[in-house]
């Protein structure tokens, strides 16, 4: 039966609308981000779980046991699966327990959902699975286990999430002040009602429902003098540095404190539908001009206190405005005239995320990357091989 609302409206003397249904409030959750690990028939755990409470609860935790048997028993591919080995092999991973007091239960507050995970080693065992042997088992214990910085949530969502996905950068550090904003929503993959809440939750949420096992610090104030301070000396200190914001100050900043400390600086511009990627390796030489020296004598105190009417142009020469294309070169003139700000699209930023992921891992895999300005577009990117 559909649902009716009856709906009772009077004109005052004023000529203005009362009625008589009552006004609902916005009470999505933008607060919470990290789940909570509980013990299975815990004080939390059972009051949880009671009925009445509303909490989903999702256990597919036999499923992952079966997958996990035939990950490690790839034959099975094209023969028959043996269900007295696979039998056999549930009970020894139980241990002859119950399934629920294997593994862990996390619940995520932001979904009201209590979830049964395998436990952290087995859980990254099955969720890159697939990435053998393009990613190793040896480099991705290396990978996983790499801490990473990723300073901007807009073409930065992307590049933390594509590293997590790939079963990279257990321990992650995600920095921006900005949150979630409708015009956002070309570019970032998140749905309209996350709009208000932090970026850096967002993407902090998405991470924890991949891989409940990541160690995520989160600066949702963004970068300050004070914070940068305490990422490049704490003690978890970044083997790579993903940089993606908008403040032309604290772009240098983190430059001359990642060259200081030893750090590589990894960034990607999104040019029209191709990116444009900067590669410095402050880890093979500290003497590194920033930004490849292509504005001479750059400092950060340069750019301390920055007229927003002139901020465009910096950030497009930073960007590599000389490589830029013709409908990028003429829309980001038009900022502040017949346009809100400079034009990103989806397509750029995913393919920022694909290209800086996959450097960021071979940087940390300790592959051969060199420093320098790269250019990934429709022309790099498509090469016909046999023309139909």
């Amino acid at each position: 039966m559909r649902a009716r609302c009856i709906l009772k409206v009077v004109v005052n003397k004023n000529g203005i609308l009362n009625s008589n249904l009552r006004m609902l409030k916005d009470n999505f959750d933008r607060k919470s981000w990290r789940p909570v690990r509980l013990k299975y028939r815990s004080k939390n755990w059972l009051t949880l779980t009671r009925g009445g409470s509303n909490v989903v609860l999702v256990d597919q935790y036999n499923i992952f046991i079966e997958e996990l048997f035939l990950l490690r028993n790839p034959r099975f591919k094209f023969e028959k699966i043996d269900i007295v080995a696979l039998n056999r092999f549930k009970l020894s991973f139980l241990k002859n327990n119950p399934a629920e007091l294997s593994g862990g239960w996390f619940y995520f507050p932001w979904l009201n959902q209590l979830v049964h995970f395998l436990p952290e080693i087995e859980h990254l065992e099955l969720r890159t699975g697939r990435n053998r042997n393009l990613i190793t088992s040896d480099e991705q214990s290396i990978y996983y286990k790499a801490t990473v910085a990723v300073l901007g949530m807009s073409v930065g969502s992307h590049v933390a999430l594509t590293l997590v996905m790939t079963g990279g950068a257990k321990k992650i550090i995600l920095a921006d002040p900005d949150t979630i904003s409708g015009s956002n929503l070309n570019r970032i993959r998140v749905g309209f009602h996350q709009i208000g809440l932090s970026k850096v939750r967002s993407v902090a949420r998405q991470i924890f429902e991949i891989n409940p096992y990541s160690q995520i610090d989160i600066y949702d104030d963004g970068v300050t003098d004070k914070n940068l301070i305490k990422i490049f000396n704490g003690k978890n200190k970044p083997a790579l540095v993903i940089e993606e914001m908008d403040n032309p100050y604290f772009k240098i900043k983190t430059r001359e404190l990642a060259r200081r400390k030893g750090v590589p600086v990894i960034m990607a511009a999104d040019n029209g539908d191709g990116v444009n990627v900067d590669v410095e390796r402050y880890d093979l030489n500290k003497k590194l001009p920033i930004l490849h020296g292509l504005i001479p004598n750059l400092e950060s105190k340069m750019f301390k206190s920055v007229d927003p009417k002139d901020l465009v142009g910096i950030m497009a020469k930073m960007a590599g405005s000389d490589y830029a294309s013709k409908r990028m070169l003429k829309s980001v003139a038009l900022v502040g005239k017949k346009l809100y700000s400079w034009p990103q699209l989806g397509t750029a930023a995913t393919l920022c995320g694909s290209v800086l992921a996959n450097l960021g891992r071979r940087i940390i895999l300790d592959e051969k990357i060199n420093s320098g300005r790269f250019i990934v577009n429709e022309l790099t990117m498509f090469k016909m091989i046999k023309r139909s």
